[in-house]
C-alpha cells in the first residue's frame, strides 16, 4: 500500500480564553494535530472553563469539583487522542519503509528474519524443523490496570479507524469534510461517555472485555500473520517449499485466575470456557455466511468430483432440507456450506434441523473436504483464499477461543490436600515431616472411592479441578491450558496439584500406567523462589508420575516465572538478574532428566513488571532457553495497547513470533562476556541490599501509603479482585499492581530504578578502571545487562524528585518524609551519576530521542495533573470532603494513568 502524500487538513482553533499560562506542546503529526484541534472545538463548545484548562489557565483551591473534574478528563483526552495519533503516525511510517526499502528490511517481521538467514546460509530443512516446532502463546489476562471502559476503548478504536480512513481514501473535499465532521462527532461522544466505572466489574465482565479484542481484532490478525509467515518463507526459499503451521494460538486467565480472587469460583469458570466457545461459534457462523454468498460456482462451470457428489448427497441427508439447495441447484459448493452452516447453528444452541458439531475436529475435516473438492475442480486459488483460511481460524481456536489456564496459590492448595490425607487413612505408612514423601506415596495409590464430604475450602479447591474435566468434555479437549500454581516454594507444592487432579479424575490409566491430563506449571515469583526452583524441578522429575505425565502430554515441561512479585520482593536489577539465572539453571536440570522446557513469562507492561520492547526483551534471554516455545502474559493496558487496532494487532503479533522464531535457530546471537556473570552477580548483590534497606526502613509503609494513592486506587473499580491477597497491610500481601501503579502515580517509581545506582557506584569504586572497561563491554555485548540499563534509564527519565516531594508533603510525619526523601534523592543522583559515566551522555534517556520526545510533550500536562490530584488527595482524606471530591481524584489517576500509557 502506497503511503499518502498528503497531509490532513487541520481546522482552524480558537485559543481558550485564559490560555496564558502554558501551551499545549506542537502537534508532532497531522493526525495529532487534527484530533487535538477538533477536542478543543468539542471541549470549548462543551465545556469553556475546562478548555482553558488545556491551554494553561490557573486553577485554585476555590474551583468546585465539577469544573475540576471537567478540566482532568479534558487533560485526559488529549493524552489518550495524541497516543492514538502516535500509534497511527508509527504504522504509516512502517508503511513507507515497507514501500521505500522492501519488507525485508522492515525489523521485527518475518521477511526481514528470513532475509538475515538467507544472506547468512541457513538451510531450508533448518528452517522447516524449526517452523514445525514453533509455538508462540500470548495468554490474556483482566489484570486491573486498564484504567478505560470497554465504551472508551470502542471510541477509541472508532477514532483511530477513521484516521486511517482519511489517510487511505481518494476523496473529494466535500467528502473528506463530511469525514472530518463525523470524527469531530466521535470526539463529541467520547467527551460526553462517563469515563470511570461506576460499578466494580464481575468476572463476566471481564471475560467479555477479552472476547472484544478478538472480535474486533485478533481473529482477522492471526490470519494475517500467517499468510506473512508463508509470505516471506515462499520468498526467501522458492525452490525448496515450505509448509507452514499454524505457530500462534492464545490462552487466558480471564475466568480461571483464583489466585486472590473468591470470586472466581468453579461456576464462574465453567461460564467463562461456554462463552469463549460462543465467541468461537458466532465467528465461525459468520464466516460460514460470507462462504455461502460468496462461493456461486455452477457445476456447469467445473468439473465437479463424483466423491464430492455423492458426499454433499449423504450431508444433506443428514442436516435436512436447506434454502440454498431449491434456490440454486446446481452451486453444489454453495450447498455444502450451507450444510456446515446448519450445523455450526444447532451446535450454537440455535434451531436447526442439523445435527450439531460435537468437536471443531469435525468442523476441520468439513472444511478439508471442501478444500479438497476446490482443488480437484480446478479451483485451488479459490480454495486457498477463501477456505483455507476459515480453516485455519478452526484450527487456531477450535471450540474453545482460547486455552484457559487455572491459576490459585499454593497456599489454598495445602489445606485441601490436608483434607484429602485426613480421609485417606488406609494404605499409606505415616509419614513424619515429609509431605512431599506422603504425596508421593499418595500419587502411587489408586484413586480413592470415598467421596466423605472435604470442607468447605477443600471442596472449593476440588470443584475447580472436576469443572475442568466436565468443561472440556462439553466445550472442547483444549479449552483448558495449565493448572498454573502461585507462591511454589516446593515439590510438595506442585504434587498437591497432582493428588488434587487425580482425585477429581483428571487422571487416565494406560495399561495399569497413571499420568495427568492436564499440565501443572509451577510459578516461582519471589527471589528466594527463584533461587530453589532448580532443585524444585530435579525433585519433581524424579517422580515417576509427575515424568509420565510430562511425556503423556508432549514431553515439555512448563515452568512460570515472576517479574512482578520478584521486582518487589528485591528490585529491578536483582529480579532481572535471578530470572536469568533461574532460567539457565532450569534449562540445564531439564536437560539432565531427558524433558523439554518451555518458559512461562510473566510479564505486565510496565518496566519494572518485566516489560521491555518486544524483540530486545527476548533477545536478552538467556541463550538456548526459547527453542521456538513461548508464553507470556498480556496484561491490563498492555492488551488495549497491542491489539486494540487491526494493523497495529497484526504487527504486534508478527513481531512476537518473528523474535521468537529468530531465536531460536541453533547458533542464533548468545555469545558471553567473559567475566560478565560474576560482574552481575555483584552488581545484584549491592543493588539487592541498596533496594531491601529501603523497604524495609521502618518508616517505609508509611510513606508508601501517605505519598502515594495506593489506598485510592481500590476505588477506581479496575477488576474483579481485591488488590491485596489478605487483610493485613504488610507489603509481602500486597500485589504487584497497586505497588507499580500507585509509585507511577506519584512520579517516584522506585520499582524501575532504586538499586541500580548503588550497585553500578559499589562495583565502579571496587574495580577501578578494569571494573568500568568490563560494565562497558558488557553495555555493548551483553544483552540482558544493556535491557537492565536501558530500561532503568527511560524511568529515570520518567521520575520527578520535584513532583515526588510534592506528594510527600502528604505524609504527616515529618521524620518519615525526611528519612525516606533523603533516600530517594541520594539514590536517584547515585544512579544518573553512574548511568551517565556508563553510556557516556551528557544526559538521562539521549539515545532514545523517540521516547524523550514522546514523554517530553506531556511533562507540563502530567505536572498539571499531579497539582491537582496532590491537592485532592488531601481534600478526599480529610474528615468530610470525600465524597464530594472523590470523583475528581478518580479522574486524576485516569489522566495521569493515560498520560503515562502503561502504568501496571
Amino acid at each position: 500500500m502506497t503511503a499518502p502524500a498528503h497531509a490532513f487538513p487541520v481546522p482552524p482553533v480558537a485559543v481558550p480564553a485564559g490560555a496564558t499560562a502554558m501551551e499545549l506542546p506542537n502537534a508532532s503529526s497531522d493526525a495529532e494535530a487534527l484530533l487535538v484541534g477538533l477536542l478543543l472545538d468539542v471541549v470549548g463548545a462543551r465545556a469553556p472553563d475546562a478548555a482553558a484548562a488545556l491551554g494553561g489557565a490557573r486553577m485554585d483551591r476555590g474551583e468546585t469539583p465539577a469544573h475540576i473534574g471537567r478540566s482532568l478528563q479534558a487533560l485526559g483526552m488529549w493524552a489518550q487522542l495524541v497516543s492514538i495519533a502516535e500509534l497511527h503516525e508509527a504504522m504509516r511510517a512502517r508503511r513507507r519503509v515497507e514501500l521505500e526499502a522492501g519488507e525485508a528490511r522492515l525489523a521485527g517481521t518475518f521477511a526481514h528474519v528470513f532475509d538475515r538467514w538467507r544472506e547468512s546460509g541457513v538451510h531450508a530443512a533448518d528452517v522447516r524443523d524449526l517452523l514445525a516446532s514453533l509455538h508462540v502463546t500470548p495468554t490474556i489476562t483482566a489484570h486491573p490496570t486498564e484504567a478505560k471502559r470497554v465504551t472508551v476503548l470502542e471510541k477509541h478504536r472508532n477514532i483511530y479507524r477513521a484516521l486511517v480512513e482519511l489517510d487511505d481514501g481518494v476523496w473529494t473535499a466535500a467528502e473528506r469534510a463530511r469525514r472530518i465532521d463525523a470524527l469531530r462527532d466521535e470526539i463529541d461522544l467520547l467527551w460526553m461517555t462517563g469515563e470511570l466505572r461506576l460499578e466494580r466489574p464481575t468476572v463476566a465482565h471481564e471475560v467479555a472485555w477479552g472476547i472484544h479484542f478478538f472480535d474486533d481484532t485478533l481473529f482477522d490478525a492471526v490470519g494475517t500473520v500467517h499468510d506473512a509467515l508463508a509470505s516471506a518463507a515462499a520468498a526467501a526459499f522458492p525452490h525448496a517449499p515450505i509448509d507452514v503451521p499454524i505457530v500462534l494460538d492464545f490462552g487466558s486467565w480471564i475466568g480461571g485466575d483464583r489466585d486472590g480472587n473468591p470470586n472466581v469460583t468453579a461456576a464462574v469458570t465453567r461460564h467463562a470456557v461456554r462463552e469463549y466457545r460462543r465467541a468461537c461459534l458466532r465467528r465461525y457462523h459468520a464466516r460460514l455466511t460470507d462462504l455461502v454468498k460468496r462461493l456461486s460456482i455452477a457445476e456447469r462451470s467445473v468439473t465437479v468430483p463424483a466423491w464430492f457428489r455423492a458426499a454433499l448427497g449423504e450431508f444433506r441427508s443428514r442436516v435436512g432440507e436447506i434454502g440454498v439447495a431449491t434456490r440454486n441447484p446446481g452451486e453444489v459448493f454453495r450447498q455444502w456450506v450451507a450444510c456446515m452452516l446448519s450445523r455450526v447453528a444447532a451446535s450454537a444452541g440455535e434451531a436447526s434441523p442439523a445435527p450439531p458439531y460435537q468437536t471443531a475436529d469435525e468442523l476441520m475435516a468439513d472444511l478439508r473436504r471442501l478444500e479438497r473438492a476446490l482443488n480437484e475442480a480446478r479451483c485451488g486459488r479459490i480454495a486457498s483464499a477463501l477456505v483455507a483460511p476459515v480453516r485455519r481460524e478452526v484450527e487456531t481456536f477450535r471450540f474453545s477461543l482460547v486455552r484457559l489456564d487455572v491459576r490459585d496459590h499454593a497456599t489454598r492448595l495445602r489445606p485441601a490436600v490436608q483434607a484429602l490425607r485426613e480421609r485417606m487413612v488406609s494404605g499409606i505408612a505415616p509419614v513424619h515431616g515429609d509431605d512431599t514423601a506422603w504425596l508421593r506415596a499418595a500419587l502411587a495409590l489408586p484413586r480413592p472411592r470415598d467421596d466423605a464430604p472435604l470442607g468447605e475450602h477443600a471442596a472449593d479447591v476440588v470443584s475447580v479441578f472436576r469443572a475442568i474435566g466436565a468443561s472440556r468434555a462439553e466445550v472442547d479437549r483444549r479449552a483448558f491450558g495449565s493448572y498454573v500454581i502461585s507462591g511454589t516454594e516446593s515439590a510438595g507444592d506442585v504434587l498437591a496439584a497432582y493428588l488434587l487432579a487425580k482425585d477429581a479424575g483428571l487422571f487416565i490409566d494406560d495399561a495399569g500406567t497413571e499420568s495427568c491430563t492436564i499440565p501443572i506449571v509451577p510459578l516461582f515469583e519471589t527471589i528466594e523462589d527463584l533461587r530453589r526452583a532448580p532443585a524444585v524441578l530435579a525433585e519433581l522429575l524424579g517422580v515417576p508420575v509427575v515424568k509420565r505425565s510430562i511425556r503423556a502430554l508432549g514431553g515439555v515441561q512448563e515452568v512460570m516465572i515472576g517479574y512482578s512479585d520478584s521486582n518487589k520482593d528485591g528490585g529491578f536489577l536483582t529480579s532481572n538478574w535471578e530470572l536469568y539465572k533461574a532460567q539457565t539453571r532450569l534449562a540445564r536440570v531439564a536437560a539432565e532428566h531427558g524433558v523439554g522446557l518451555s518458559f512461562f513469562h510473566g510479564r505486565g507492561g510496565s518496566v519494572s513488571r518485566g516489560g521491555a520492547p518486544t524483540h530486545r526483551a527476548i533477545a536478552a534471554q538467556p541463550p538456548g532457553t526459547i527453542r521456538g516455545r513461548l508464553r507470556l502474559t498480556e496484561q491490563g493496558e498492555v492488551v488495549s495497547f497491542k491489539y486494540a487496532y487491526g494493523d497495529a494487532a497484526a504487527y504486534q503479533l508478527e513481531l512476537l513470533a518473528s523474535s521468537v522464531m529468530e531465536y531460536s535457530l541453533p547458533g542464533s546471537p548468545g555469545a558471553l562476556v567473559p567475566g560478565a556473570d560474576e560482574a552481575m552477580e555483584a552488581l545484584s548483590g549491592a543493588a539487592h541490599a541498596a533496594y531491601r534497606a529501603l523497604v524495609r526502613h521502618p518508616h517505609f509503609l508509611a510513606y508508601f501509603a501517605s505519598a502515594t494513592p495506593v489506598d485510592e486506587l481500590g476505588l477506581l473499580n479496575l477488576g474483579s479482585r481485591p488488590a491485596r491477597r489478605a487483610e493485613t497491610r504488610t507489603l509481602g500481601d500486597l500485589r504487584a499492581i497497586p505497588w507499580v501503579f500507585a509509585w507511577t502515580q506519584s512520579r517516584h517509581l522506585i520499582p524501575g530504578w532504586y538499586g541500580v545506582g548503588s550497585a553500578l557506584d559499589a562495583f565502579l569504586s571496587i574495580r577501578g578502571p578494569r571494573g568500568e572497561m568490563l560494565l562497558r563491554r558488557m553495555f555493548t555485548e551483553s544483552p540482558v545487562f544493556r535491557l537492565v540499563i536501558d530500561e532503568t534509564e527511560k524511568t529515570l527519565l520518567q521520575v520527578d524528585l520535584n513532583v515526588a516531594a510534592a506528594y510527600a508533603a502528604l505524609v504527616p510525619n515529618e521524620d518519615a518524609r525526611a528519612a525516606i526523601l533523603g533516600l530517594l534523592r541520594a539514590e536517584y543522583h547515585r544512579t544518573v551519576e553512574t548511568l551517565l559515566r556508563l553510556t557516556g551522555e551528557a544526559n538521562v534517556a539521549e539515545r532514545f530521542p523517540q521516547f524523550r520526545s514522546r514523554f517530553g510533550r506531556r511533562v507540563a500536562l502530567l505536572d498539571r495533573a499531579h497539582g491537582l490530584q496532590i491537592d485532592l488527595l488531601g481534600r478526599v482524606r480529610g474528615a468530610d470532603e470525600k465524597d464530594r471530591w472523590l470523583p475528581s481524584l478518580l479522574l486524576s489517576i485516569n489522566c495521569i494513568a493515560a498520560c503515562f500509557g502503561t502504568v501496571g
